[in-house]
């Protein structure tokens, strides 16, 4: 079998590093200092450079002006901005791209995807539901009227909400189908009330009284909700290991100059136990990770749907990346807490990545739903 990325791919990913090669992970306040968001708004010179970079097109056909990869390149690129934490909403918009592109009419892709892939329009994705802990398409009601959609319902916690202009969230319909709908940021019925997030970044509780969609800015396909949570799922997992190998990096950067009893204390055994237990986590994660996107990506047949995958990707990186910033906080001692150091950003980044559309104990209870639903033999 061939692991190997083809061309496209791998240009993709040396194309991310050379953008992210000059970004600062301390480029805001930190968030453990600032009282409110590190900052209003996201990095938009940052974002101006992924688009010139070809970067955000990377999803979309090139009828409307992309390069036509897959969400195996769109990992490639989101673990190396992971790396130096990029403040940009490149999973959002991306996979909201892609399910665009996948189960969006005509009309609909022909409107936004050549915006999306030059930059010029910001579409973030609604995940949270009511409180985080039940499925989001519940949070919200679409009922029709006429040739329209009526939405009615709040979203917690949705990233770069204030900054977006647009913002894909499900809904479901009073025959319980779960429909996406592409509501404008500023659009009468909608109300924005500022949240703020583990790693300090701006989110936003929306609201929604009797806001009117029409049914050219729908998607009723009842596979592209989960088609779109799988994407985002995969790409958070990609993140958390992007972030996990720099922590590691940084943690071996540390103890290898980091002196007691006259040799580095790298050399000691407690030490590289612990990095090396840390060191195999990140390849479980990153295993498990291409299987998800792989089998997302070409739908192939296996035992279980490729929601399987995706829940066991995301429970190696809720729980690997949670590992990997412990044991570097503990190896670091108290330089690891230090707000002029780096590390406590990617701690409270990992945390957020954690708990990102779910924590490792609800992808298991998934997971178990799956095996139950579908007996190995």
């Amino acid at each position: 079998m061939d692991f190997t990325f083809t061309e496209e791919q791998q240009a993709a990913a040396e194309a991310a590093k050379a953008v992210f090669s000059g970004v600062a992970p301390d480029s805001v306040p930190s968030p453990a200092l600032a009282p409110g968001a590190v900052a209003d708004d996201f990095d938009r010179a940052l974002w101006r450079k992924l688009a010139d970079a070809d970067l955000l097109s990377l999803p979309i056909a090139p009828e409307h002006g992309g390069a036509g990869l897959d969400a195996i390149a769109l990992c490639l690129v989101l673990r190396e901005s992971a790396k130096v934490l990029a403040r940009v909403p490149l999973l959002e918009c991306s996979a909201a791209a892609l399910t665009i592109q996948r189960y969006g009419a005509d009309g609909l892709r022909a409107e936004v995807l050549p915006r999306i892939a030059t930059g010029n329009l910001v579409v973030t994705v609604a995940t949270g539901g009511r409180s985080g802990h039940e499925p989001a398409e519940l949070a919200v009601q679409a009922r029709p009227e006429g040739a329209d959609w009526i939405l009615d319902g709040v979203q917690i916690a949705v990233p770069w909400a204030q900054m977006a202009d647009r913002i894909l969230l499900p809904a479901h319909t009073p025959e319980g189908h779960a429909v996406l709908a592409l509501v404008p940021r500023a659009h009468p019925g909608v109300t924005l009330d500022d949240q703020i997030s583990t790693s300090g970044e701006r989110h936003a509780e929306v609201r929604l009284d009797s806001v009117r969609i029409s049914a050219q800015q729908t998607i009723s396909d009842a596979t592209a909700w989960a088609s779109l949570r799988n994407v985002l799922t995969t790409g958070t997992c990609a993140l958390a290991l992007g972030l996990g190998e720099r922590v590691l990096a940084l943690t071996s950067d540390y103890t290898s100059k980091r002196e007691q009893f006259g040799f580095p204390v790298a050399t000691f055994q407690a030490v590289a136990v612990q990095a090396a237990d840390r060191f195999i986590d990140l390849r479980a994660m990153e295993a498990t990770l291409w299987q998800a996107a792989w089998r997302i990506t070409t739908d192939a047949a296996g035992p279980l749907p490729p929601a399987g995958d995706v829940a066991v990707a995301k429970i190696w990186a809720s729980e690997g990346v949670r590992r990997v910033v412990q044991t570097a906080q503990h190896l670091h001692g108290g330089f690891g807490a230090d707000t002029d150091y780096p590390l406590h950003r990617y701690h409270a980044w990992a945390k957020q990545l954690e708990l990102s559309l779910g924590p490792a104990a609800a992808h298991e209870e998934a997971l178990g739903d799956l095996l139950a639903a579908h007996p190995l033999g």
